[in-house]
């Protein structure tokens, strides 16, 4: 986990063991000279705990020594009469002790002051995951909001249209009759004629289609989950489609997790997104390609991912993907990718996209891992 919480930066061991010892040196050299021992010995923690705290316990424990074989030298050397010679050791040995407790102590604060650091660490980082978790939560109810009201839009419209739609392509095919009719007793050819027709009937087919996709977004019933073996379940559903991958030389490959849980869902819907995926990216690799199908078991949710090597996206397009009615196909009605996130959603879990133009592209479906009932 990356540290929230900048350290200063410090110098390396052996640099800091290197100075601590020139100081402790040094604050000997004015003991000796001076002969202000009792004022010259308590600069001795200054070298001894910045070793401690800098290079570790050890350190601060080697400081000591050396500070009290040095500051033991300058008192010897500096000829004071003491009333008994075995003073100056005993000093020595008192204030080794008291060194030895202080880097002790030093060392138990700064065990005590890291542990803190990363409990806070810990925690920070569990408030920023629940913080984005609530983002991206609120962010999908709102998106769900627009979508139902987006479907409710779509199937009042898709039901005020599809009766004249029907009235259309029937009196196409009246007139269409009439115009062979009319042929029988004229010189000229109905080829025109009925070129320009079979052009209304696409275009209305075309309606009709769209019409078909907006009435499915709003229909969606709710998902219906039971147990479901989802590596079986993909690879069954996967091999009645070989016979689509050969047609276009598509190469389908399959990367399923063996640790794969079962899980819960509705089948038939989430095989309706997965399917939505795979027709993407077979229309995103018109010439030959590969497609990867895989699962994956992330802690607390379950990953199925599409990925195709086809012209991919731009930056853009990825992040407008999920958008109602934006599309990058020239006859597309933007629906589709939507509908693969509303079941999604409507399962409780997530999709995401990424795209590089020329590579690929790859849609990752996350679903809660739930308890089977």
């Amino acid at each position: 986990m990356r540290s929230l919480i900048q350290r200063p930066l410090s110098l390396p061991k052996r640099v800091v063991m290197a100075l601590a010892l020139v100081l402790v040196v040094v604050i000997g050299v004015v003991d000796y000279r001076t002969g202000w021992e009792i004022h010259v010995d308590a600069f001795y923690l200054i070298p001894i705990g910045w070793a401690c705290w800098t290079a570790g316990r050890r350190a601060g424990l080697f400081l000591a020594i050396a500070a009290t074989v040095v500051m033991l030298f300058a008192d010897v050397m500096t000829g004071y009469p003491y009333k008994h010679p075995a003073i100056p050791y005993w000093n020595s040995l008192m204030l080794f002790v008291f060194f030895i407790v202080v880097v002790y102590l030093l060392s138990a604060f700064q065990t005590a002051h890291y542990h803190l650091e990363e409990i806070v660490q810990q925690r920070t980082a569990a408030l920023q995951a629940e913080i984005a978790e609530r983002k991206r939560a609120e962010a999908a109810r709102l998106q769900s909001e627009r979508l139902a009201a987006v479907g409710t839009m779509a199937a009042g419209v898709a039901h005020e249209v599809r009766n004249p739609l029907g009235s259309i392509t029937l009196n196409l095919d009246l007139i269409r009759k009439e115009i062979d009719r009319l042929a029988e007793s004229s010189r000229h050819s109905p080829e025109e004629a009925e070129e320009l027709i079979n052009e209304m009937r696409e275009e209305v087919h075309r309606i009709q289609r769209v019409i078909e996709d907006y009435l499915q977004f709003a229909r969606l019933p709710k998902p219906q989950r039971r147990p479901l073996a989802l590596n079986e379940f993909l690879d069954q559903k996967l091999a009645f489609m070989h016979s689509a991958f050969d047609n276009d030389n598509v190469t389908l490959r399959t990367a399923f997790d063996p640790s794969q849980p079962r899980v819960n869902t509705d089948a038939e819907q989430l095989w309706e997104a997965v399917l939505n995926l795979i027709r993407n990216s077979l229309e995103a690799m018109p010439e030959s390609g590969i497609l990867t199908v895989a699962t994956q078991c992330d802690r607390n949710e379950v990953l199925v991912s599409v990925t195709d090597t086809g012209k991919g996206m731009t930056e853009e397009e990825t992040q407008q993907v999920f958008v109602p009615f934006f599309s990058t196909k020239a006859k597309g009605t933007g629906l589709g990718l939507t509908l693969v996130q509303q079941i999604v959603t409507e399962h409780g879990g997530h999709i995401e996209c990424s795209s590089a133009v020329g590579k690929g592209s790859t849609f990752t479906i996350y679903l809660p891992l739930m308890k089977e009932s």
